[in-house]
């Protein structure tokens, strides 16, 4: 994402030829759109965003299990 952002915000000054930006080569402006395809291919060949997925739901299913059991006066376990 960080890679995107800094991409469009490159893109933008080139095209508006502000900064330093301007004579930079278009390149190098457009590298951060490689980096970003490049890092979401790794990310799903390897398994990382489905990884980050999986946790995410089980911490909101633990949160709302310890929600639960503050609600009825049960201790939650500790981690």
């Amino acid at each position: 994402m960080y890679f995107l952002l800094t991409g469009l915000v490159a893109l933008v000054l080139k095209y508006l030829e502000i900064g330093p930006m301007a004579a930079l080569s278009w390149w190098f402006v457009l590298l951060p759109f490689a980096l970003a395809v490049a890092w979401w291919a790794w990310a799903d060949a390897s398994g990382y965003t489905k990884r980050q997925e999986i946790n995410k739901m089980d911490k909101r299913k633990q949160d709302r299990i310890d929600k639960q059991r503050a609600a009825i006066g049960i201790r939650s376990r500790k981690k």
